[in-house]
């Protein structure tokens, strides 16, 4: 973690990011949680960078299951199906795996909406702009789950009706999960702040991430737990 954090592309972008997030929340608004992106060793290896990039995320970027959102001042929407891992107890800088893992409260589907207005191959841009995000739908998180716990997990993608990705074998992907709480708490800690109870990370997305259109409605179903969804207008 101390050689991402010691590159200066890095270590900038997330103080520009954090200067927004505070700037932000001194306005009033909310924390919801936070963000991780690139994490694909292809994405690594692009933006020449050794972890996955942190992203904020705020209650005003939330909206209901079912909502239609319109794309008139939108520059490229992106849909991402996620997993979100819901965060039920602080987790401080230099927590070990086995305090990660008993923070993570449960888990439950999430569809995070990105506008890309900028470059896509530099990290401390994308950083800075806390990389392109816009709006969150976050569904119900399955409390038996604790722990990061994700076998039986199937994601599926659909437009429209129409399944365009699905993603299983999910429990592959618990020990990568669990650092990257890890890595959340620790960049915080860096800046001075602490990931909270109450808080999400969204891990990243489970399929390819998919340009959408007004007129498109995009359901993400998180088998057993549960269904988010969004229209375009």
């Amino acid at each position: 973690m101390s050689r991402f954090l010691d590159d200066p592309r890095i270590s900038r972008g997330l103080a520009a990011q954090l200067q927004t997030w505070r700037a932000r929340v001194r306005g009033g608004e909310r924390p919801r949680g936070w963000k991780m992106a690139f994490d694909a060793p292809a994405s690594l290896k692009r933006l020449q960078t050794s972890a996955p990039l942190t992203g904020f995320l705020l209650e005003s970027a939330e909206v209901a299951s079912g909502t239609t959102l319109s794309l008139a001042d939108w520059t490229k929407a992106v849909a991402e199906a996620e997993v979100a891992l819901h965060i039920g107890s602080d987790v401080p800088g230099g927590a070990d795996l086995n305090t990660a893992r008993a923070a993570i409260s449960g888990v439950g589907p999430a569809i995070e909406l990105v506008d890309i207005k900028g470059p896509m191959d530099d990290a401390e841009v994308l950083l800075a702009r806390n990389i392109y995000q816009r709006n969150i739908i976050v569904g119900a998180e399955d409390r038996s789950r604790a722990g990061c716990v994700l076998e039986g997990l199937t994601g599926y993608a659909l437009k429209n009706g129409v399944e365009m990705a699905r993603a299983s074998g999910l429990e592959s992907k618990t020990e990568e999960w669990i650092a990257m709480v890890r890595q959340v708490a620790d960049t915080l800690a860096a800046f001075g702040e602490t990931l909270c109870a109450g808080q999400i990370i969204l891990a990243g997305a489970i399929v390819p991430p998919m340009p959408v259109a007004p007129g498109e409605e995009w359901l993400y179903r998180l088998e057993p737990i549960g269904t988010v969804s969004v229209r375009f207008a």
